[in-house]
């Protein structure tokens, strides 16, 4: 099943972002939505203004100042136009990102915060999966956004960004799997972001039934933007009781890119909610990820992976939330620097008074290249039960010379022995997810990074 999901331009938001905009405007851009969705923005605008932005006074933004990093009011709105579904008329890059993702059971195509091609394996169509745009899914599935959009997961409430997003998104992904139904191959989205000096916001919400299993990889990209650009996104993925859910976001962003993406996981009863996040692109890339574990029985390996060259900038922050007794979970972020790069870990471990028996870990490891980089690891526990298992660490470490000598005397280079060291040390994270292609794709990034440092 294929289908173009074209936007009309006329329900476009109107220029500027947040000096130039208000209520009205709000509505305004609104009002071809249904009532309800138009409700929503409204209610979430008006959480947007009421809540302040985030400053390096909080503990959670405390080494990633705004007031440097992202000027809002310089940004406007993409020039949006109708997309043809023509794979022949994408840009190059975005071709080549699609061309790798072809062993997939479905595909989304997306251009500045716009779905323009979506396909999906006929049989799965058959049985009842859904996979469309938000905007086709107002008419065709309004009850599961009703239900789900921006309201458990990632209400407005949730934060400054949250509710900006949650105000002015323009497109973005739908992914419902039935009960027991099981995908064999990944549903692949490709993004690509072509216009410098606006704001995209885009959400993803994945519905996943009781016994189902499926996995979906995430990849935006984009060339260097010879201005700062933000790009938004509000990820909402819910595993019901006994589902495998895995969800992998790969940011490959060029310079100039400030990337935001909040993120929120509902696992229950003894389902399985794993999330790989990779960040290589963008100048600053903040990634919030929140894994809430709600069922007993429920579990969420949480992996990341990072590579920092130039003086961009990382900030993960996550949380593995443990309400309901016998879960478990395991973070494992990993990350190198090079030249003035920096990274930013800051993850909380968090029991709730009834989450007995909780089985979590935390781990972050950096790899320095340069004396100019820098990491900074803050990792936390909050525990109010007293029958749990629960630990967490971090390093901050240089290269190591003596693997990079060993290497060098089997006859490497000084560049191609630090290249596998590197390799090495990420790899580790790659190897706990072995997704087809992913790990493939991340790799082949990885060693062009290395050859540019």
């Amino acid at each position: 099943m294929s289908e173009s999901t074209a936007m009309d331009t006329t329900t476009m938001a109107p220029e500027g972002v947040t000096e130039t905009l208000n209520r009205k405007k709000v509505e305004a851009y609104a009002a071809p939505e249904p009532a309800w969705l138009k409700e929503r923005r409204i209610q979430a605008w008006e959480v947007y203004e009421t809540t302040p932005m985030p400053t390096t006074e909080l503990e959670e933004w405390r080494y990633t100042d705004l007031r440097e990093k992202l000027d809002l009011d310089s940004l406007s709105w993409p020039d949006v136009t109708e997309c043809a579904d023509d794979f022949g008329a994408c840009p190059e890059g975005l071709q080549d990102a699609m061309t790798a993702d072809r062993a997939a059971a479905g595909h989304v195509w997306e251009i500045d915060g716009i779905v323009f091609h979506i396909d999906l394996d006929e049989t799965l169509h058959h049985k009842g999966v859904v996979l469309t745009s938000l905007r086709r899914a107002m008419d065709s599935h309004p009850e599961l956004l009703q239900e789900y959009l921006a309201t458990e997961a990632l209400p407005p409430e949730s934060g400054k960004f949250e509710a900006l997003n949650a105000s002015l998104w323009t497109d973005g992904i739908l992914l419902h799997v039935p009960q027991g139904v099981r995908l064999n191959l990944p549903i692949r989205v490709t993004r690509w972001v072509s216009q410098p000096g606006v704001a995209i916001f885009s959400r993803t919400l994945v519905i996943a039934d009781p016994g189902s299993q499926v996995s979906l990889v995430d990849e935006i990209l984009s060339e260097d933007l010879e201005a700062q650009t933000l790009v938004s996104d509000a990820v909402e993925v819910m595993a019901k009781d006994g589902a495998q859910v895995q969800y992998v976001s790969l940011q490959r962003l060029g310079h100039g890119a400030f990337y935001q993406s909040s993120q929120r996981t509902l696992a229950q009863r003894d389902s399985t909610l794993d999330t790989l996040n990779v960040s290589m692109g963008a100048s600053t890339a903040r990634v919030d990820l929140n894994a809430q574990l709600l069922g007993p029985g429920a579990n969420s390996d949480m992996l990341g992976l990072y590579f920092g060259d130039d003086s961009q900038h990382f900030d993960h922050n996550t949380s593995q939330d443990h309400v309901a007794p016998n879960t478990s979970s395991d973070l494992l972020y990993k990350g190198a620097l090079d030249n003035e790069s920096r990274s930013v870990f800051r993850g909380i471990i968090k029991v709730h008074p009834k989450a007995q028996k909780t089985d979590a870990y935390q781990t972050n490891r950096n790899l320095l290249l340069s004396d100019n980089a820098r990491a900074d690891s803050l990792p936390n526990l909050e525990i109010e039960a007293d029958d749990v298992r629960c630990s967490h660490g971090a390093t901050v470490g240089q290269l190591d010379a003596e693997s990079r000598f060993y290497l060098m005397s089997r006859g490497l280079t000084r560049e191609q022995a630090e290249r596998l060291v590197v390799l090495g040390f990420l790899g580790e994270v790659l190897s706990r997810l072995p997704l087809g292609g992913v790990v493939e794709k991340v790799t082949n990034v990885i060693e062009e990074k290395l050859r540019q440092v």
